[in-house]
């Protein structure tokens, strides 16, 4: 059956940092010192060997149905990998059935057995033998959990089916968004067999330990550790917890240990308290140091469950005036949003994808992510705890707010799924609760008519937002608004709140950044606000070197002006400390597969790298040169070649302390930067090659940059989208005919 089943055997500690994600809600090892103890917790992967139909089928669900002519598939899925990017705004959003086959090991008997997803979009029924494992679950991003302990048949065969539909659903937010509704079983599936005295799973699917930091500061601080106790045995049993505080050595720093009992079928919390001097503080880029913390449930002497968790002991506040403190210190948050799916796989990505849209967000020196707009894999939380982004995590109510109970339920739900799942991550700071509500007055409408809606969803969030602060007191709430800044009761309900502004793009010009900015500000006095998506379209195959503002709908989007449109807003940003966090759209291109522009139907091109990943745009170089440490020289519109335009500025993104260009070897002199960006303006080429070279020091280190371009009068008009004939090598030089807009 393909079965890989992972036990908690022996490893070295630092093996575990590397190789322990929270997506499984438990550690693999846990070391005393150096020594290591097994644990008999058993996880066993169920990703391969799935049979996979979409559409609906009668009967699916029982153990004796013929699968045989589905098809085989393999964890994480979609159905929606290739339609759902193409822009035809017709993708498949229906049911589809996963099958799957299980035979247990025979050392489980006795075992309590856990059957969990960690996301499935957007609605689940889970069957097993024939029989449902629990209620529905509905929501496209969280994790869920059953207890299939009386279902499963330990000595022969069981049959596992899923009914998943990404349906349109009134009932399950979102309801409506600017990107695409991928579905089926994206992310991984386990069996959890754990003894019938543990720490629980199904604690909305949470790993079942809770770690509260209060009163934080250098000097101390002091943590509360609740762990959800469950007995899946007969009779009332004693237990003693006994959580480790472990140094990032593996070292126990300090113990402590509680007696606890738990009746029968029954559950129970563990409530510990620890205090720490002189704490090793978790401090963003800067230092993201983590302790760990190990709770070990013992049955008289004998361990039957463990649970690792990671623990970054930071503080940090939000001041109307002055931005973002972390550890007491200013630390201006500067950053990406992100979406999930990538070209031909959708939202179906594995370990290798994550890690490498990590890898580049830290390559261009964010310090912050807005993780929109939805909760994303429990692995990309462990990558920002480890690597210092501090994470603004969002639930996923976007844009509309249905008029039904089950709604607001099913919102109500996800937010606690997001939080309980993610609450030990120390990289979080902010809840946000939505994303661009909205009320259209339709034309027919009067004021009165849609006040019942404007205070229902005013009743929502407010409720949202309590919630947010009984499940967890330590982090603050926020929201990302499109509305007008003044008067509306709706921004000013979370603790802080986020303006999503295009200003140079969908509004205005970019001109008019530095001053909306300060009168934003003014609108809403003290009160805290950052900037939470700003941004431009951008084709790495249109080119214009002196761009007027595109329309944004149309089909030219040349990368030229995305690239005036950051340098203005950051810079007006950069200035005002009153924004405490800047989050530009997006890090990647992505599927929204109701878009008609750019160069691609179906795709958001504002990304900082395309949707393959293959190529960075020009912008990610400006802000790699204004926020990472490493040094930078890049010459920009290098994939304009062959251009038909032979007399126009040479830009370069550099944080040297000066830039000399030259031009076919002969120097057009040294220039200084404004905010990393050098311009030579009237640069005039030769007919064919051309040789641009860039030098600057640093440090003491010089640096250089070179590109060739050619130079045609008579080059054609750029190609039509999507063309066959387009060079596919655009990582340099080469990529993109010109250069007229249509």
């Amino acid at each position: 059956m393909g079965l890989a089943i992972r036990r908690f055997w022996p490893v070295v500690f630092t093996a575990f940092l590397c190789a322990c994600s929270s997506a499984d809600h438990s550690a693999e090892v846990s070391l005393l010192g150096t020594e290591a103890i097994v644990v008999p917790r058993v996880a066993i992967n169920l990703n391969p060997d799935w049979k996979f139909i979409r559409r609906d089928v009668a009967g699916a669900e029982q153990p004796g149905f013929d699968d045989s002519g589905w098809e085989p598939v393999t964890l994480p899925h979609t159905w929606n990998n290739l339609d759902g990017e193409d822009g035809g705004n017709d993708y498949y959003r229906g049911p589809a059935w996963y099958r799957r086959h299980l035979s247990l090991p025979a050392d489980l008997g006795g075992k309590s057995l856990f059957l969990q997803f960690d996301a499935a979009s957007s609605d689940a029924m889970v069957y097993i033998n024939g029989k449902l494992a629990g209620p529905e679950h509905t929501g496209m991003f969280s994790a869920f959990c059953y207890d299939v302990t009386p279902l499963v048949n330990f000595a022969g065969d069981n049959i596992i089916a899923v009914r998943v539909s990404n349906a349109k659903n009134p009932n399950i937010p979102p309801v409506s968004a600017d990107f695409t509704f991928f579905g089926g079983l994206y992310r991984g599936v386990r069996l959890l067999a754990l003894n019938p005295l543990s720490i629980s799973p199904i604690d909305d699917a949470s790993p079942g330990v809770y770690v509260k930091q209060m009163n934080v500061t250098p000097d101390h601080a002091d943590l509360q550790v609740t762990s959800k106790l469950r007995n899946g045995g007969q009779a009332q049993s004693s237990v003693v917890v006994t959580t480790d505080f472990l140094v990032s050595g593996g070292s126990v720093l300090q113990s402590v240990t509680t007696t606890a009992s738990v009746d029968a079928g029954g559950n129970a919390d563990a409530v510990q308290r620890l205090s720490v001097d002189h704490p090793h503080l978790w401090n963003g880029r800067k230092d993201p140091y983590l302790y760990h913390l190990r709770v070990t449930v013992n049955q008289g002497t004998s361990p039957v469950d463990r649970v690792i968790q990671p623990l970054g002991i930071r503080f940090f506040s939000v001041d109307p005036d002055k931005g973002f403190f972390l550890n007491g210190q200013s630390y201006p948050l500067h950053g990406v949003n992100r979406h999930q799916d990538r070209l031909d796989m959708g939202w179906a990505i594995h370990s290798k994808e994550q890690q490498e849209d990590f890898n580049l967000i830290m390559e261009m020196g964010c310090t912050a992510i807005r993780l929109a707009h939805y909760q994303h894999a429990q692995e990309f939380y462990d990558l920002c705890d480890r690597g210092g982004l501090v994470v603004w995590a969002e639930s996923c109510m976007v844009n509309a707010v249905t008029d039904s109970r089950e709604f607001d339920d099913t919102a109500k739900r996800q937010l606690r799924e997001l939080i309980k799942q993610s609450y030990n991550h120390p990289s979080i700071c902010f809840w946000s609760l939505y994303n661009e509500l909205r009320i259209t007055k339709e034309k027919d409408q009067t004021v009165g008519d849609i006040k019942p809606m404007i205070d229902h969803q005013i009743a929502l969030v407010t409720e949202l937002n309590n919630e947010a602060h009984q499940l967890d007191s330590t982090r603050l709430t926020t929201a990302a608004t499109l509305i007008p800044e003044g008067g509306n009761r709706l921004n000013m309900i979370t603790d802080v709140i986020g303006f999503n502004r295009y200003y140079g793009w969908y509004s205005d010009n970019i001109g008019a950044w530095p001053g909306k900015l300060d009168a934003l500000h003014a609108a809403i006095p003290g009160r805290a606000l950052c900037i939470s998506e700003y941004g431009a379209g951008a084709s790495i195959f249109e080119h214009e070197l002196d761009p007027k503002q595109p329309k944004t709908n149309g089909v030219w989007h040349p990368e030229e002006w995305q690239n005036i449109v950051h340098e203005a807003a950051y810079k007006a940003m950069k200035d005002r400390p009153y924004v405490w966090g800047a989050f530009l759209w997006n890090m990647f291109d992505f599927a929204s597969d109701g878009r008609a522009e750019g160069d691609h139907l179906g795709r958001n091109d504002k990304g900082m790298v395309t949707y393959d990943r293959k190529v960075k745009k020009d912008a990610f170089y400006f802000y790699k040169a204004n926020w990472s440490d490493e040094p930078v020289i890049y010459i920009t519109d290098r994939r304009f070649t062959p251009r038909n335009v032979g007399e126009g500025p040479v830009k370069v993104y550099s944080n040297c302390d000066t830039v000399e260009l030259k031009l076919n070897g002969v120097s057009l002199g040294t220039m200084p930067g404004d905010d990393c960006v050098f311009v030579w303006p009237d640069v005039l080429l030769v007919r064919g090659k051309n040789r641009i070279e860039a030098a600057g020091t640093r440090g003491g280190e010089n640096y250089s940059d070179a590109i060739t371009i050619d130079y045609d009068p008579g080059a054609m008009p750029m190609l039509p989208r999507d063309s066959a004939t387009r060079p596919s090598n655009v990582d340099g030089n080469i990529g993109g005919s010109p250069h007229r807009p249509h």
